[in-house]
C-alpha cells in the first residue's frame, strides 16, 4: 500500500525554517553518530556469538578426560594443549572477550546519548520538517 502524494504549497512552505551550517554540522555529526552505532551493534552482536562459543566449550572442556589433548585455535593456526593449559587458555579468550563487551557497550551508550541530544536539539528547531528515526 504506497500512501505516497503531493504536498500542497501550503505544506510545502510552512516550515521554512532555515538550515544554518551549525544546523548542519549537527545534522552530519547525528548521521556520523547513527553509523558508528549501527557498526557498534554489529560487533557486539559477534562478541556476544562468540562469548556464547566459548562458555560452550568451556563447559566441552570440563567434560572431557584430563589426559586427552585439544587442538585449541589460537589465530590461524592450531595447537596441541592439554586439558588444563586449554581450559587456562579458554579463561584469557573469554576475559578478554567479555572486557571488550563492555568497552563497546560503553562507547554504544555515549553514541546513544549524543544522538539523543542532538535529536532533542534538531527536532526542537526543525519540527516535522526533519526525520532523524530510523
Amino acid at each position: 500500500m504506497n500512501n505516497m502524494r503531493m504536498l500542497s504549497e501550503e505544506e510545502e512552505t510552512s516550515d521554512g525554517v532555515e538550515v544554518t551550517w551549525e544546523d548542519q554540522k549537527q545534522i552530519n555529526t547525528f548521521a556520523k553518530l547513527n553509523a558508528r552505532l549501527r557498526g557498534i551493534e554489529d560487533r557486539l552482536e559477534q562478541l556476544k556469538q562468540e562469548k556464547e562459543a566459548l562458555d560452550d566449550l568451556s563447559t566441552e572442556l570440563e567434560l572431557m578426560d584430563e589426559d586427552q589433548t585439544v587442538l585449541y585455535k589460537l589465530g590461524e593456526s592450531f595447537l596441541h594443549l592439554s586439558q588444563a593449559d586449554a581450559l587456562a587458555r579458554l579463561a584469557i579468550d573469554q576475559a578478554s572477550v567479555s572486557s571488550q563487551l563492555a568497552e563497546l557497550g560503553g562507547v554504544a551508550e555515549e553514541c546513544e546519548r549524543g544522538m539523543k541530544d542532538l535529536k532533542v536539539r534538531l527536532y526542537a528547531k526543525f519540527g516535522k520538517a526533519i526525520n532523524l528515526d530510523e
